[in-house]
């Protein structure tokens, strides 16, 4: 099975944040710059945050702002899962916050097991998924070669080059006999579009979707049963962390909040649906991340304990 899935971006205004990200500026608006490795036990903290992987930036930036709390500073490095694994292993990158596993990273964590130690699981419940309107007149995949008309005889995909992308067309279409049926992958925001226009015409709509993501709080889907099993399994979110800089004794109290770190997929919806739906065109996100930690008060508290 394919291991690389990308992302959307919430906005413009978060695609040029992330352009920006890729010319080593970083997003939290106080980046140090790409060209300064972190130095472990400096109270510099350097997060990789995979482009447009909106679970990793939600948690990235709550992160960054626990961690300034408590006097650290951070700087919030966006990139590809490639190179941030890359990075990782250099400690260019001391901490990423969004390793899928035991599938869609496994390549990544096997490239480079002896530099990066992975800090453990925070989130249990990510899977891939073909979403349907609530009233749609499917249950299943199996179910969906027979009534493609229903659905305009479309599947709208997310991005050409994104593993949940490669998963559809080389698993999922030939093991439910879905050639037929026209597959657009012009891009996550465009997937978005179209199920925010559906919605509003009361149409059905089938589209490729990911969990844990903020869309199954803004509209009312459900997913497709696949009882083939075409889409895979349940994956854990882990943190990894660049395995000297988390030996290093200096490092040792945030490695331990990071270790203990857990947010169930309730918690994360209401925070990324806050950055990314609630509140589309803002560029810092810190205000945001603010008033949900004071929403959220007990919570954010047991992140440090």
């Amino acid at each position: 099975m394919l291991t690389l899935k990308s992302r959307l971006f919430k906005s413009a205004a978060a695609l040029s944040v992330a352009a920006l990200a890729l010319t080593a500026c970083g997003d939290s608006g106080d980046s140090t710059g790409g060209d300064e490795a972190a130095a472990g036990g400096s109270g510099e903290i350097t997060i990789g945050v995979f482009n447009g992987w909106e679970e990793g930036i939600a948690v990235s930036e709550l992160w960054a702002y626990v961690l300034e709390e408590e006097g650290y500073a951070v700087d919030l490095q966006y990139a590809d899962p490639a190179p941030v694994y890359s990075g990782l292993s250099t400690n260019d990158y001391n901490v990423t916050l969004d390793a899928w596993l035991p599938v869609t990273h496994a390549d990544y964590v096997d490239e480079y097991a002896d530099d990066i130690v992975d800090l453990g699981a925070w989130n249990e419940e990510s899977s891939l998924h073909f979403a349907v309107n609530e009233d749609a007149p499917i249950d299943s995949l199996d179910e969906l070669a027979e009534n493609a008309d229903a659905f305009n005889n479309r599947i709208i995909g997310i991005d050409p080059g994104a593993g949940l992308t490669q998963i559809t067309e080389n698993e999922v279409i030939p093991t439910y006999g879905l050639e037929n049926l026209e597959y657009t992958t012009s891009g996550t925001p465009a997937m978005l579009q179209e199920l925010s226009n559906a919605t509003e015409a009361g149409e059905n709509i089938v589209v490729t979707l990911w969990r844990p993501h903020w869309a199954y709080d803004a509209f009312p889907i459900r997913d497709l049963e696949d009882p083939e099993g075409a889409l895979g399994d349940v994956e854990y979110l882990h943190s990894f962390a660049n395995a000297e800089w988390a030996a290093d004794e200096a490092n040792a109290e945030v490695v331990s909040w990071l270790e203990n770190f857990t947010m169930d997929s309730d918690l994360l919806y209401s925070l990324e649906n806050e950055m990314f739906n609630e509140n589309q065109d803002v560029e810092d996100y810190r205000p945001i991340i603010e008033e949900w930690a004071a929403a959220n008060q007990e919570y954010v508290d047991g992140l440090t304990q």
